[in-house]
């Protein structure tokens, strides 16, 4: 072989090692966390670590939460199911510390449910599609309830359901590994570990298409649209869209959210409200609210708690259901069509609102 050849073979060599792609070096992982707890180590936010670091997430769930797992980019997490565990980066990763009310309140239409602490579910009021019928649910670790039907959310991902399906708003049998559910007029969806986001029911607007929706932390279903929350605190819509309750694209900084019968509400980070849809009875008038720590959305009002416990009301009272000035000690609320229902920190609950259907029977509740 010739000093040329050497030569040449050489040059084609070094060129070849010089456009092979490099390893990285090191990674970005983006950490957050639904409402209900956060993430203590390293925290929430974005940080850069070198390729192969073993670095530790620990999730501590806030009181009357509890940890479920951690979701999106979790083929290099340890257990996706422990609240302390570890994930090697071995790449670019996005995940989320998801949690759940250990005890918790829905209001439907016409009726209200509660789950409570041991797993179990009890409903009042009207029962005329057995929306109520949710006596023998066991292993219950979230419920919602829609127009006419309830939902709830077993510790298996799985999800069952009782009441009016026309629609089919009730054929979630084959769902599997769900992490939080909504339930809208005549629909219902679903939450997946995984980010993404199932539906069923009426979609005659487009509530249910849903199928391209990722990196979704948080969901809520209204009369006839849907809204979900992404990881990075921005806000994405489908359905009827008349009233412009789907128009949140501008929407930043959001930590829940919750739809209406034709209104859409979310809550900032700051403790603060917006609010877009149909205010002919004012229900959008929350640009005043501060520290607030939850929101819910009726038929045509909105509701918050406070961080200290009192609960704000703007929109239709004609059956008293915003008369909740005097409530005190409450964590959590559910708006109804026509009524409202409070958790209190003990476990008890109250209500307000029209009671025609005694959907406001709840005195005698304790849902620890």
């Amino acid at each position: 072989m010739t000093r040329v050849s050497i030569f040449l073979i050489m040059v084609a060599f070094i060129a070849g090692m010089v456009g092979c792609a490099q390893p990285a070096t090191s990674y970005t992982l983006t950490i957050a966390s639904t409402a209900g707890g956060w993430v203590t180590t390293p925290g929430e936010g974005t940080f850069t670590r070198a390729a192969g670091t073993v670095v530790n997430i620990v999730a501590e769930a806030e009181g009357g939460y509890q940890f479920v797992n951690w979701t999106g980019d979790v083929g290099a997490i340890g257990n996706v199911d422990a609240a302390t565990t570890k994930l090697t980066m071995n790449n670019t990763y996005s995940i989320t510390a998801s949690f759940v009310r250990q005890y918790d309140l829905a209001a439907g239409d016409r009726h209200t449910v509660g789950f409570k602490t041991d797993g179990t579910v009890v409903a009042v009021g009207w029962n005329a599609f057995g929306q109520c019928d949710v006596g023998g649910w066991m292993n219950i670790i979230q419920i919602t309830a829609g127009g006419w039907h309830t939902v709830g959310l077993k510790s298996n991902g799985t999800v069952v359901t009782v009441g009016w399906n026309t629609s089919g708003q009730c054929n979630v049998g084959n769902w599997t590994d769900i992490i939080q559910v909504a339930a809208g007029d005549g629909h219902t969806v679903g939450l997946k570990f995984d980010g993404t986001v199932v539906a069923v029911g009426n979609n005659t607007y487009g509530e249910c298409d849903v199928v391209g929706w990722t990196n979704i932390i948080q969901i809520t279903a209204g009369g006839l649209h849907t809204v979900g929350l992404k990881t990075n605190g921005t806000v994405v819509a489908v359905g009827a869209n008349a009233s412009g309750q789907c128009n949140v694209g501008n929407w930043t900084d959001i930590v829940q959210v919750a739809a209406g019968g034709l209104h859409t509400v979310g809550l900032k980070a700051d403790g603060t409200v917006v609010a877009v849809g149909n205010n002919t009875y004012g229900q959008c008038n929350v640009g005043n609210w501060t520290n607030i720590v939850q929101v819910d959305a009726g038929g045509w009002h909105t509701v918050g708690p406070k961080a200290d416990g009192t609960v704000v009301a703007v929109g239709a009272d004609a059956y008293g259901q915003c008369n909740v000035s005097d409530w005190t000690d409450i964590v959590r609320v559910a708006a109804g069509g026509l009524h409202t229902v409070g958790l209190k920190s003990d476990g008890t609950v109250a209500a307000v609102g029209w009671n025609y259907y005694w959907q406001c029977n709840v005195d005698g509740w304790d849902l620890n």
